[in-house]
């Protein structure tokens, strides 16, 4: 699995107009399933994303985690991560999951994160989303289970 993490003040995700989702302080997740992600690694993620140490500490340092912040975690499905634009113009998706594969790992992914005691927020899965948010620092992490980066 991948995400692209940004620290933000706040964020929001509407459909059609519909807002979805919002949250203030905290993490916001692009995440992407690759077909070869099982549900263990979306629960590695899970407590990647909680953990991280992205959060200013009393020195201004980032020293604390999400859930040592009580900010939100925001998880927004986003295939297109998986893209792959090595050769030519229009990248492939071939190594993405097929949206029935990868839900389910989506899901557990936010299972895990409020089991371990953040709120959650989330997109639409399958939408058109507008993702809206201000990012703090700016702060942006790159994550992948697999150890791509």
């Amino acid at each position: 699995m991948r995400a692209v993490v940004q620290r933000v003040r706040s964020a929001r995700v509407t459909v059609a107009g519909e807002e979805v989702g919002r949250m203030g302080e905290g993490l916001l997740a692009l995440v992407g399933v690759g077909r070869e992600d099982t549900a263990a690694e979306a629960e590695v993620l899970a407590g990647k994303l909680v953990h991280l140490r992205v959060f200013d500490d009393e020195q201004q340092r980032m020293n604390r985690s999400l859930l040592e912040a009580g900010g939100t975690l925001g998880v927004v499905s986003q295939f297109t991560l998986l893209g792959d634009a090595r050769q030519g113009r229009r990248p492939s998706y071939a190594r993405a999951a097929p949206a029935e594969q990868a839900e389910p790992l989506v899901e557990t992914l936010i299972a895990r994160a409020r089991s371990l005691g953040v709120g959650v927020v989330s997109g639409r899965f399958r939408a058109r989303m507008d993702v809206e948010l201000v990012n703090v620092g700016p702060v942006t992490i790159l994550l992948d289970t697999r150890g791509a980066f």
